[in-house]
């Protein structure tokens, strides 16, 4: 056993400064969660209890496993959008009678439950994450169809979260819908090509067109209950499977039917049954990570706070040592993790991450990136030893290992850095991100400042002055749109990751995660394509 050291001091003026700048973040950060729990607000949170209905999240609290936990996914999408922080729908993964399952719940105090641009990519996501890891989805469907205004954005797109819920019962993973109230026009589908559906008596209602529209069309005269009523889709069109007496019951039987799937995980057990907690308290990491980013902080530190026992073995500790790789458990799953020590990323450690990647994946275990980076390191030197192949190398290991993959942005996340440590296009399983964390092309001055030499360069080739007051100006503008569009929340708010969580709660949160992934089976890739070496 390697047992993980610690050098934080908590009484140090900087540790103090850390943590006062995170949990400035934190509160940015629970506000928004608060925005996105509110739903539609007090009055139709309000109308809604008042009809006898329950919210999205009571709804989901009914149906998973007493005292289970619940992991919401993408809870602040759409912020810094015209749209309503969470976009009218709650995902997460949740435990229903023993099985891990992706529930998706819309939430009708928002104009109805209606799907808008966010709240269709959110949807989507949350089906993505539940063919990759063999999860069975539950959807809490109450929703009025498309948003109206925004269906130029919606409609042609929309058209995927039908396919993906047939996906998902062709690779035998089952879906089960409970109809709450309406399910109208693209909504009704939810149901009709879901596995199992449920209905509620008296309220769930789920057709094509309702009656004003059948009128318009066919002229015909009806009523929602003929039309579409749980009662007649239960005896006559045959689209529900089971008639609910209210919602409790509905989510009963929704509970039922999971029970009997007879549900078995592919992937292996824990290797560990009870695991060790960490030597160190979780509370240390709001100050391991450094207020200012361009300042390093140590990774292990992170680590001995989040692994088993504080237990890791290291591997190349003396050869580009500026990544941090090695071995060991988090919640009894066996984990490889890629962290980055010193934010630039130099050949040595592109070498050193493909190896250890192949390494992973010939031993079928999982890989946690762990990204504080600025990208590849440039210049001439740099360019001269191949630094242009030797991060394609790393990022070719990256993009053909089939050993499920988590990322969590603790702090830059920057240029192709970005891509080498696993960043949202390299499809990770989960990508979470500390809420202090930044993302982009490149850091806010150094983009303002490529932009300056560029204006200046090209002012000079056609003999013109250059304006330095401008200059000044945009490099002013630059930085604070870089800065704003590169933070934790807005990339959240448009489903660049998963969730920005509380530091203190990765162990949980990984773990979580971990024991999803596991639903599926854990195979390494055999073939990696062409090495330039």
């Amino acid at each position: 056993m390697s047992i993980l050291d610690s050098a934080i001091d908590p009484a140090a003026p900087g540790y103090a400064a850390n943590r006062a700048a995170l949990r400035e973040r934190l509160a940015e950060l629970d506000a928004a969660l608060d925005q996105a729990r509110a739903g539609g607000g007090e009055k139709y949170v309000a109308r809604h209890h008042e009809r006898g209905k329950l919210l999205p999240r009571e709804r989901i609290e009914l149906l998973v496993d007493a005292d289970s936990p619940f992991l919401e996914l993408s809870p602040v999408a759409a912020y810094g959008t015209d749209f309503p922080v969470g976009a009218s729908v709650v995902t997460g993964i949740g435990v229903v009678e023993g099985v891990e399952c992706l529930i998706v719940a819309n939430d009708p105090t928002v104009r109805g439950g209606a799907v808008n641009p966010w709240s269709l990519a959110k949807t989507r996501r949350a089906g993505e994450i539940a063919l990759a890891n063999r999860l069975p989805m539950v959807n809490l469907v109450e929703s009025a169809g498309a948003d109206l205004p925004t269906q130029a954005e919606i409609f042609i797109p929309g058209g995927r979260v039908f396919r993906d819920l047939t996906r998902l019962s062709a690779a035998g993973i089952p879906t089960v819908s409970v109809v709450f109230g309406n399910a109208t026009a693209g909504g009704a589908y939810v149901p009709g090509m879901s596995d199992h559906v449920i209905m509620i008596r008296d309220w769930s209602q789920v057709y094509l067109a309702g009656p004003p529209l059948v009128k318009m069309a066919t002229g015909e005269v009806t009523d929602d209950e003929s039309l579409g009523g749980a009662v007649m889709h239960a005896g006559t069109s045959g689209l529900a499977d089971y008639l609910a007496a209210d919602e409790r019951d509905g989510i009963r039987l929704a509970r039922q039917c999971v029970r009997r799937l007879n549900w078995r995980k592919q992937g292996p057990s824990p290797r560990t049954a009870v695991p060790q907690p960490p030597k160190y308290d979780p509370e240390e990491l709001l100050g391991i990570v450094s207020a200012d980013l361009k300042v390093p902080f140590d990774p292990r530190e992170v680590l001995a706070r989040i692994l088993d026992g504080s237990d890791f073995d290291e591997f190349k500790p003396a050869y580009g040592d500026a990544l941090v790789t090695g071995w060991g458990e988090l919640h009894g799953y066996p984990v490889g993790v890629l962290a980055n020590a010193r934010g630039v990323l130099f050949s040595a450690e592109a070498q050193k991450a493909a190896q250890f990647i192949q390494l992973a994946n010939a031993a079928d275990t999982p890989l946690i990136f762990l990204q504080n980076t600025t990208g590849y390191m440039v210049g001439t030197e740099y360019e001269q030893r191949g630094i242009i192949k030797h991060g394609a190398l790393m990022i070719n290991a990256v993009s053909n290992s089939t050993v499920p993959h988590l990322t969590v942005n603790l702090g830059a996340s920057y240029g192709a850095g970005n891509y080498g440590m696993c960043g949202r296009a390299y499809e990770p399983r989960f990508l979470f991100t500390w809420p202090n964390a930044k993302s982009a092309v490149m850091g806010p001055a150094q983009l303002a400042g490529v932009l300056s030499i560029v204006a200046r360069q090209a002012a000079a080739a056609r003999g013109r002055s250059f304006d330095e007051e401008s200059d000044t100006a945009m490099r002013m503008m630059v930085e604070q749109q870089i800065e704003s569009q590169s933070g934790a929340l807005f990339l959240s708010g448009r489903l660049y990751d998963d969730g920005v969580i509380d530091p203190r709660d990765t162990r949980t949160v990984l773990g979580l995660c971990l024991s999803a992934i596991h639903s599926g089976p854990v195979r390494g890739a055999t073939g990696f394509g062409v090495f330039r070496m």
